[in-house]
């Protein structure tokens, strides 16, 4: 056939889930880590879903160190007898059938989070294994999965009278670019998820780092708005709660007003947050704009005539919208943002049958609310009144602007751009590389003070600080600081590359976030990234700016150029990142005294863990497997050793003066869990010799550290490297090329996104309370890459 001809036989049916494993992206949005997070929550919305109708209280969702995951619930549990038109077990047609579940008839579930029926089928299909476990009808049943496929059959493997459904599935690498999930992530959604449905109980066990956390929330939403807001000073006693059903479409919607600027509105769609809003927000913002109005104009609470705009009324707004609804219209599988009409119609006409009677009992809160909206509007109407000219005619006029400042010739603050420079001599290749028409250039002398530690007095007496708040022309204190006397609406903080820079960098991030919040809320800080290298292979040249690009940079040129036998290629890149993090981490075990053939037999055995140590028949054979294997032999004396008081048993190794034990506090330290992850990504690898086609000709590697070695030069074969210590170091003709041309430059913009955990955490870092600093820095030190000490 003609490669060009377009017949019957053209056309390709793909046939059960093959489609979704071809397509990924087209169910689950990406390949990335968001993907990767959409799988649990597939899994985890079904049990939410049995939760919502009555039946089920508590999920629990377990990382195991391997990234597997195990999401149990105690639910009804998935049918599992013979399906009437399938011929086969429910749980069966429910794992391999896209568009299969009970989410489409109005009789199982009022409103779903599995929208489309092709969750569960999706994450079968797109993991390695998945084995479901169902108790109901007084059996327990399982089946196994492989890559969508059943590799058993249904079977009932025990009795209960308890019901419920646990699913375990490990994400298949062929698929993901990355296994590894996200703590931080997936916290987040738990938490929401206790806060959108009260009373039930979600556990988050995460093994890779020993930590389980429970959420629960009985206050629903109202908690949530606190939660959201218990760093902040709110200015209404209790938050606002308003609920309803119009036409079968349940609305809840909590919201309290903080001292800030910034609106936050979070949304969700049957307990799915929409990021990207819909019509339940644009209901809402309609319709509480237009009551509100409606209300202090009926009441005369104003006492000159201006028009409020939904900005100014919603200034300092924090919101948790829920919307429950039978088969809501998203943008796309992810439900990134809801596109039902029903939804806006059920938000408008549940605040309109609500919000005014609340106003009128409560008509102090319209008050404050009416304040607040005030002082948004005269900041809005003075920002488009104000002669930018004029301001800065007097900004000149009064002398005050700090002589090392190298100003611009913009005068309109929207097109002006200010760079707060590290150190003199970068400030000195900045000036001369700068485009003077609208970039200002502000050198800074050394660390500014660290504002966390010190009264106001002494902030304001800093001749950095000083320097800082002239140029940018705001002010700065609680009655002094107005945004709108800012004479840069693009402040850009330019430093080193290293862990000094990083230092100035977090100092300036403090002072701004605690004494100018409102240049951050706004979008106008910004942070440049300067190149930590410059490469060049042949005619190609290309700036890397940190440690992680410069890593994918030399495993791209390796993943060219190699072939390792039977593993796909996009596992290559996870496989040697957890190669180089592996040896990296062996590294600390081998000045401890250990041997490599030790360290990598404890990584390989799977059941060893802190409870294996309290097992006599479990160490009797694991000592022998050491000594049979060898890896023991290298030390002239090695035996175990059991401890009456702990009832745990310890092998002692001992060579000279040298004595190492391997005992259960060495198997559950972080440590030792992070070298068992990065191991289970090299298993692939197999046994040694270790295998690979390098050009195409195949070597042979006794060791992982020659491998590694061998596989390194390869990714910096003919490649020149040039290493930036400083800003200092570029010229001007650099310093433009790669950080301040608006064309090429890369910049990071600066944004609160979770303020709760930013205000927190700069009180952690920055502040003189040192208990919780030093736990912090404990749980997060095996994360450091480049520690400069």
């Amino acid at each position: 056939m003609s490669k060009n001809s377009y017949s019957e036989e053209s056309i390709k049916v793909l046939e059960g889930l093959q489609a979704v494993r071809q397509r990924p992206g087209m169910y689950i949005g990406s390949v990335d880590q968001r993907g990767l997070h959409h799988l649990i929550y597939e899994v985890v919305d079904n049990s939410i879903d049995e939760a919502t109708v009555g039946f089920c209280k508590n999920i629990k969702i377990t990382i195991h160190i391997d990234n597997s995951v195990t999401i149990e619930d105690d639910g009804r549990g998935i049918p599992v007898g013979l399906h009437p038109t399938a011929k086969k077990p429910t749980v069966e047609v429910v794992m391999t059938t896209l568009h299969a579940g009970g989410k489409f008839e109005k009789g199982a579930y009022y409103a779903s989070g599995g929208l489309h029926g092709v969750g569960v089928s999706v994450v079968n299909a797109l993991s390695e294994y998945l084995e479901v476990t169902v108790k109901r009808d007084g059996g327990v049943f399982f089946q196994r999965y492989e890559k969508g496929k059943p590799v058993t059959k249904l079977e009932k493997i025990g009795k209960t009278n308890k019901t419920g459904t646990k699913i375990r599935f490990k994400p298949d690498g062929e698929i993901f670019e990355e296994l590894d999930f996200s703590h931080d992530i997936l916290q987040k959604r738990f938490r929401e998820l206790a806060y959108l449905n009260p009373g039930v109980k979600i556990i988050f066990i995460d093994e890779r780092v020993d930590k389980t956390q429970e959420f629960y929330a009985e206050g629903g939403i109202v908690s949530y708005v606190k939660y959201l807001n218990k760093t902040k000073n709110t200015l209404l006693k209790e938050p606002v709660f308003i609920t309803g059903k119009y036409e079968d479409v349940l609305v809840e919607i909590a919201f309290t007003y903080n001292d800030g600027y910034n609106e936050q509105i979070l949304s969700f769609v049957n307990n799915i947050f929409t990021h990207e809003g819909g019509t339940h927000e644009v209901g809402f913002k309609n319709a509480y704009t237009r009551i509100f109005n409606t209300f202090i104009t009926k009441n005369n609470l104003l006492k000159q005539k201006v028009n409020l705009t939904g900005d100014d009324i919603r200034e300092g707004i924090s919101a948790v919208i829920s919307v429950k609804l039978h088969d809501p219209i998203f943008e796309g599988q992810t439900k990134g943002k809801l596109g039902s009409t029903i939804a806006k119609t059920a938000v408008e006409n549940v605040l309109n049958s609500q919000l005014p009677d609340f106003f009128e009992k409560n008509i102090d809160y319209a008050k404050i609310i009416l304040d607040k909206a005030l002082q948004a509007y005269r900041a809005r109407e003075a920002a488009r009144k104000a002669k930018e000219l004029t301001r800065r005619k007097n900004a000149l006029e009064i002398s005050t602007l700090p002589g090392k400042l190298a100003d611009c010739q913009e005068k309109d603050p929207d097109k002006a751009e200010l760079f707060i420079v590290e150190g003199d001599s970068a400030g000195g290749s900045a000036k001369q590389c700068r485009d003077r028409r609208f970039q200002a250039i502000l050198p800074l002398k050394g660390k500014i003070i660290n504002v966390e530690k010190a009264r106001f007095d002494k902030i304001l007496s800093n001749d950095e600080i000083k320097a800082m708040v002239t140029a940018l022309g705001t002010g700065i204190g609680h009655k002094n600081f107005d945004i709108n006397k800012i004479r840069y609406k693009k402040i850009i903080i330019m430093t080193d590359a290293d862990v000094d820079g990083a230092h100035i960098t977090t100092l300036l991030l403090t002072f701004f976030y605690r004494y100018m919040r409102e240049v951050i809320e706004r979008g106008y800080l910004y942070i440049a990234r300067p190149p930590l290298y410059k490469v060049k292979k042949g005619k190609m040249e290309k700036y890397i700016h940190d440690e992680k690009e410069m890593e994918d940079f030399i495993f791209s040129n390796i993943i060219e150029n190699i072939e390792f036998e039977n593993i796909p290629k996009n596992s290559y890149k996870s496989i040697l990142k957890g190669l180089r993090r592996y040896i990296s981490i062996r590294s600390k075990y081998l000045k401890k005294g250990f041997t490599r053939e030790l360290v990598n037999s404890l990584a390989s055995i799977e059941n060893l863990n802190k409870e294996s140590f309290s097992d006599k028949i479990f160490m009797e054979t694991f000592f022998e497997e050491l000594k049979e294997k060898g890896v023991i032999n290298h030390y002239n004396k090695f035996y175990i050793d059991f401890n009456d008081e702990t009832g745990n048993y310890k092998v002692l190794l001992e060579k000279g003066s040298e004595q190492i034990e391997i005992n259960s506090e060495l198997v559950d330290s972080p440590e030792f869990r992070e070298l068992r992850r990065n191991y289970l990504k090299i298993k692939p690898l197999g046994n040694k010799p270790f295998k690979v086609k390098i050009d195409g000709v195949l070597k042979l590697f006794e060791t992982y550290d020659d491998l590694m070695n061998s596989l390194e030069e390869i990714g910096l074969k003919g490649v020149y490297v040039q290493r930036y210590k400083g800003l200092g170091e570029m010229n001007p003709q650099q310093l433009w090329e790669t950080t301040v041309d608006p064309e090429k430059r890369v910049l990071y913009k600066v944004k609160i996104e979770d303020a709760e955990a930013a205000d927190e955490l700069f009180s952690l870092l920055m502040g003189d309370v040192v208990a919780p600093r030093r736990e912090f820095i404990e749980e997060n030190a095996l994360n450091v890459k480049n520690l400069d000490i």
